[in-house]
Parts: structure tokens; sequence; C-alpha cells
């Protein structure tokens, strides 16, 4: 065995994967984001090689005190941030959030009612995934073409008539708010529940630029906690329904869940620290590129979705590329330029056209926390048309691209600590 050869290899692809996506690379994936060098310090902890099973001082191992104060402290630091009154940080992705929420809330064969695909809603929410698992049936509620939207008024029908367990918003391709205030109490009126995935828009739910689907009568909000939120890779759960809260906590452990990965807990709440002094100014500057980068697109020639709607609401922007070549072809094009999006679905797109989609997917939020502003979404605009219209050099452009990240390479909107005073045989790993 050539241990040493092969030893090379995992170091030399970990410094590569890194060199090219911290320091060469435009990240425009929208469920992507970059932690702050405190809480990726904070990451690389003893916690990563421990077991918590159960809740905090009611464990099922020994040698947890310090997991159980650091995980009700980052709990309390979300619960204020996110105006909520009980939260659970251990679900590991925001998919196994709704799992636990899902399978207290109805039995196989229930109903649920989640928005249409067109209006984004993730594949947990529907047959193919979370739902099918759980052998729950899910039906889609009416869309509004004009609105990008659930149809608020058919839906109210449905919801009276089909008279689910539960009703899911919330998205993945996510351009606009769902209406949470309009369907929740017709949700609660057949004694159904209403579940808001949040798991793309949550930091713009903390940074006040997005509604909080808690004030307008979600009984469930789900999250991750590593896109518009920029934390380490989990979810997370939060209600103000303390009945139905027990339920759903007491059944993440075991059904979905053992250990929850322990050292997201201390880069969480770091997170949250960071949200609660820089949210608002985040989460305004991720909105201003957002509409800005579509703006700019539309500007050029690009078919850019709603336009009649001013774009985007949130952190994403969604083009219709079929001219261009069509999704794959156009995310693989700018990927070999340094450019990092995805290939997605577009509303009027039959599911069949996954593999090959209409459009590409683009979020903001990942530039915006390296510094990047209205100007620099003009500048990556042109990059793409330069890419994809006028075919200029591949090379040529990657060079462009790589003088552009160069100037953006330090996390802004974050807290700073000097760890340098711990004893490094204490805490190796921070240091």
């Amino acid at each position: 065995m050539d241990v040493q050869k092969d030893l090379e290899k995992v170091i030399e692809l970990t410094r590569e994967q890194n060199k090219w996506r911290r320091v060469e690379a435009i990240n425009l994936i929208a469920s992507e984001n970059v932690m702050s060098p405190l809480a990726e310090s904070l990451y690389m902890s003893d916690f990563m090689s421990r077991y918590a099973e159960g809740k905090p001082y009611k464990r099922f191992y020994q040698g947890t005190k310090y997991v159980d104060e650091i995980e009700v402290l980052a709990m309390n630091l979300m619960n204020e941030i996110t105006g909520s009154k009980f939260s659970d940080l251990r679900p590991t992705s925001g998919t196994l959030a709704n799992a636990a929420v899902f399978r207290i809330l109805a039995e196989p064969g229930d109903k649920a009612l989640i928005a249409p695909v067109q209006a984004g809603a993730h594949v947990s929410h529907t047959k193919f995934g979370t739902l099918g698992a759980l052998g729950i049936e899910h039906i889609e509620m009416p869309y509004d073409k004009e609105n990008m939207n659930v149809d608020v008024d058919k839906a109210v029908k449905m919801i009276e008539e089909v008279k689910p367990k539960f009703v899911v918003l919330g998205g993945s391709l996510y351009l606009f708010p769902h209406p949470t205030k309009e369907l929740a109490p017709h949700v609660h009126s057949v004694g159904a529940k209403l579940v808001y995935d949040a798991a793309h828009v949550y930091g713009l739910m903390v940074g006040k630029v997005w509604s909080n689907p808690l004030d307008e009568g979600a009984d469930f909000l789900n999250v991750s906690t590593h896109k518009t939120f920029p934390g380490p890779q989990g979810g997370a759960i939060f209600s103000n329904d303390e009945n139905e809260f027990k339920k759903v906590s007491r059944t993440i452990f075991p059904w979905f869940v053992s250990n929850h990965h322990l050292h997201r807990l201390p880069s969480t709440a770091i997170t949250a620290l960071e949200m609660k002094v820089h949210g608002q100014e985040y989460a305004a500057q991720i909105v201003r590129n957002s509409k800005a980068l579509a703006e700019s697109l539309a500007s050029l020639g690009f078919n850019v979705i709603g336009e009649h709607l001013g774009y985007t609401k949130s952190h994403q922007v969604a083009v219709d590329v079929r001219k261009l070549g069509g999704g794959t072809f156009v995310a693989k094009t700018l990927e070999s330029a340094n450019i990092i999006v995805n290939k997605n679905l577009l509303p009027y797109d039959p599911p069949e056209a996954v593999n090959d989609p209409s459009g590409i997917r683009i979020g903001v939020q990942e530039m915006t926390r390296y510094g990047m502003k209205e100007g620099e979404m003009e500048e990556i605009a042109t990059l793409m048309k330069q890419i994809l219209m006028e075919k200029k050099d591949i090379q040529e452009i990657k060079r462009k691209v790589i003088e552009l990240r160069s100037r953006f390479l330090e996390v802004k909107f974050a807290l700073n600590y000097d760890l340098s005073k711990y004893n490094s045989k204490v805490i190796p790993m921070i240091m």
C-alpha cells in the first residue's frame, strides 16, 4: 500500500478545494455560505468527537456537562434572534427538521398541502422526498402565475375541502414570500398546523428584511443554519406552541438523529451573536445585491424572470437560459470560468426536465459576506455576458474572475476575538 501517495492526494485535494472556492471562485450557489474565521475556529474542537444523545441535562452518556451548557446557550441565542420561545438545534439539516415535524403532525396515509412546486417547494415537501418516505400524501396548492406564488383564494378553498393535517410554505427556488398571514387562519380553522420552511431565508428573516412566519401564524419554523444564515451546516426547529413543540422535540432522538454533531453548537452560537450585531446590515445588503444583479443581467439582455414583480425580494435571482444552451450547459460553462451557480427548474418546466432545465439559480449571500456590493454585481453580470453571449475566451474571463475575487477575501459582518491567549495544548484545534 502506498500510504504516502494517498496521504498526499488527500491533502492536495483539500488544498485545491480551499484555494478554488475561497480564493479564486465567485460562489453564487443559493444554498451555501461561509462562516466567519472565529466560528470556523470553534468548529474545530473536541466537541466533534463526542456523543450527547438526548436533551441537555437528560443525556444517555456521561461526559456532557459542557455540551449541555453550550447547547442551552446556543438555543437561547437562537430563540432571541428568531423571536421564538422554543428551539431545537439537534436536526443536522433542514430536511431532518422537516421530517421530525411532519412525522408528528401526520400519520401514513394522511394528507398535507404544500406550496406548488412552481412556487419553489423543496423536494423534502413532496412525495419524492420526506413526505413520500413518511407515507404522507402531498397535494399541491394552486399556482398563481402572475404573482409567481401560491394562489391564495384557490388555496383557501382547497384547505377547507381537503382538511389536511398540515400545510407547508417556504421553498427552494424562492424569490418572493409565501402568504403565511393570508392562509394561517384558514389552516387553523380546519384543525391543521402551518409549517414554514425558511431554510433559505432564515438569515433574511433574522435580519428583518423578510417577515417572520411565527408572527404571521406559523406553528413551526424549520430552518437551515448555513444559507442566508451564515453558520455551520445544520438545521433547527422553532415554535411558540409548547405542546406541539414538546411532541416534536421528544422524537428527534431516537427517530431521526442519534448524535447531533456537537461541534456545530459553538459555531452556531457565534453566528447568532454575529447576526445579532450585524444581521440587519448584512441582510439588507444581500437584498440590494440580488436586485442589482437581476437588474444588471436584464439590462445586458438576459431573460431574468419576475421582472413585473421587481425580479426578487430574496437572495436569489432566476434566469431563463434556454436561448443560451439550457441550464446544464450554462452552469457548466460558467463553472469553467470560476463562476459557480446551479441549474434549476423554472416555474414552467415539467419535472422531467430536471437534468437539463430552462434556468439557473443564483444566490448572492456568500459574496455579500465577503464584502461585495452593487458595483460588483454589475461586474459579475458583465462577466456572465462576456462568457455566454459574446463567447469570449474562457481563460481570459477566468483570469478576470480571479482578479475580481482577489479583492474580496475577508469575511465581513463578523465578530473578532483573539484566541492566541489560549494554551494550544488545551485547545490544539483552535490554534
